[in-house]
């Protein structure tokens, strides 16, 4: 369903370009015929490497041939910026075009010039709002403090406190000193647990050991657990990053699951590695197998969309990231609207099935682009309640 998006989302935004390009073409012909020559050549090669920076965005596809660093980081983005703004620019361009066409010769020039100015102002609205998500609120951190309701939750439980840190995406657009600030701020806090539910990088090549390093300051009564992301699995990395965390103290629970026991109570952590879109019909796989009767079942999976599956199998409560909150998200009608919502009815926040609960994080860095609008990073720290 992600490839399909993506080659949906492409192929509008070549259609656009196609379209961009015949608007540039026929603006050229008036130009001198040595400066029209100079200026179809530098429109193909401007398509061509759209082209190429589009392909980059597929860091999947990328790690699989070796094509991975912060260049061809750079260059995806780029492309990607420009097919949003350039698609949000051609809607406004169009409109006004349809606009003036439909206005009476005979109306005046105040009005005229009313209109041109509109149409100015809206194509700079998107690349205003692009550069707030990127320079602002891309770094606006938000800490989280929510209660669990969960259906039989002991008494000794009750008032556990969970910190989670997700989708850190340590890369060429969140430098270590940044996530620096965001560990120096979950310090602040003193949780029962703390756990880490993947995508610690964006791609092979990724500083991940400084991740580890950062991670490393965590601390929690019961210790630091985590899972694997779909990012770790991208770039080849998820042994390296088990043992690397190991390494400092931080358990990332593989197919695997710890007992934690809280005064008389007992919480039994799960972990799985990302369970993928493309395999839902398959979900958790075995997971069964580790749930315990009588504990408090905690699963830690990065897709959210485990969750009705883990409510079957017996966990009481699931701990998820992957959507990012959508990353960019336009409320209209009192609705949120982002791309993730086409992959995922589980975006963001609290969920309930029964006495069950499954909570959806924004995390912390960003994939793509590097923006976010309506959807500022977080901490979380989960207390669970008896409901």
């Amino acid at each position: 369903m992600v490839l399909t998006f993506d080659l949906i989302f492409f192929s509008i935004s070549f259609l656009a370009q196609w379209r961009i390009t015949r608007i540039w073409l026929a603006r050229i012909e008036l130009w001198p015929s040595q400066s029209r020559k100079a200026a179809r050549w530098g429109i193909r090669l401007f398509n061509v490497l759209l082209l190429l920076g589009c392909l980059f965005t597929f860091s999947d596809l990328m790690s699989r041939i070796g094509l991975w660093g912060s260049g061809y980081a750079l260059a995806g983005a780029a492309a990607l910026l420009y097919c949003l703004m350039a698609m949000a620019g051609l809607i406004v361009y169009e409109i006004s075009q349809w606009t003036a066409g439909r206005m009476r010769g005979d109306t005046d020039f105040e009005r005229r010039r009313l209109i041109r100015t509109a149409g100015t102002a809206l194509m700079a609205a998107p690349f205003a709002a692009m550069g707030y998500g990127m320079f602002v609120e891309r770094f606006d951190l938000r800490v989280r403090e929510l209660d669990v309701p969960l259906g039989g939750l002991p008494p000794d439980l009750d008032g556990l406190q969970i910190l989670q840190l997700s989708d850190i995406h340590l890369s060429p657009f969140l430098s270590e000193s940044d996530f620096a600030r965001v560990v120096y701020a979950a310090c602040e806090f003193h949780p029962h647990l703390t756990v880490v539910t993947g995508d610690l990088i964006s791609s092979h090549g990724d500083p991940l050991d400084a991740c580890v390093r950062q991670l490393a300051r965590l601390k929690a009564d019961a210790g630091v657990f985590g899972c694997m992301g779909n990012h770790e699995r991208y770039a080849g990395a998820e042994a390296y990053a088990a043992a690397a965390a190991r390494k400092v103290g931080i358990e990332f629970l593989r197919s695997r699951n710890r007992q934690l026991r809280f005064g008389s109570s007992l919480v039994n952590l799960a972990g799985v590695d990302y369970q993928s879109l493309a395999g839902h019909k398959v979900y958790l796989r075995g997971a069964e197998r580790m749930v315990i009767p009588g504990a408090v079942n905690i699963l830690l999976s990065h897709n959210p969309d485990v969750f009705p599956v883990a409510v079957r199998q017996g966990y009481n409560f699931v701990i998820a990231g992957h959507t990012h909150g959508g990353q960019v998200t336009v409320e209209i009608l009192d609705r949120s609207i982002n791309a993730a919502r086409f992959f995922t009815p589980y975006v963001y926040g609290l969920y309930r099935q029964g006495g069950a609960a499954a909570y959806v994080t924004r995390g912390i860095g960003t994939i793509g682009i590097p923006a976010r609008i309506g959807a500022p990073p977080e901490i979380t720290l989960l207390r669970l309640k008896r409901a």
